[in-house]
């Protein structure tokens, strides 16, 4: 499986912290890293599409995207056809953004005080329980 990540300056730490423990727990993942590479401030629209881009045209097979809200990321990623991205600060809503919506990139938001619990990151694994009509 290859998962695209991006962020913009405010989610580089937990992009960086995300990414080690996805590599870490599965071994098997390719980790397609679409910046920022450091916490230097940067235009956060360019991340979002890069990283609905990749999901989009089939680089990748799912996206996360991490930011200080997760709100105007997602807004832009949103914009490229064929994204169902899904702010998330939780592993529930993480969970059920797969299951019921077939999300294919979620956001996890750096300023939110349990972002770490994201990383248990149930959105992987989950199957899909939707109905086509109703993505």
């Amino acid at each position: 499986m290859i998962m695209a990540m991006a962020s913009d300056h405010a989610g580089y730490n937990l992009k960086e912290e995300l990414k080690k423990h996805l590599m870490e727990k599965y071994p098997s993942f390719e980790i397609m890293d679409l910046g920022t590479d450091s916490e230097e401030s940067v235009d956060y629209p360019i991340y979002g599409e890069a990283c609905g881009k990749a999901v989009a045209g089939g680089k990748a097979d799912l996206g996360i995207v991490c930011c200080g809200t997760g709100i105007g990321i997602s807004m832009a990623a949103n914009k490229v056809k064929g994204i169902r991205a899904c702010v998330c600060s939780e592993p529930y809503t993480a969970k059920l953004s797969k299951e019921h919506n077939n999300s294919n990139i979620i956001f996890s938001v750096a300023s939110h005080p349990i972002h770490g619990s994201v990383i248990d990151l149930p959105y992987i694994p989950s199957p899909i329980f939707c109905a086509p009509s109703s993505i």
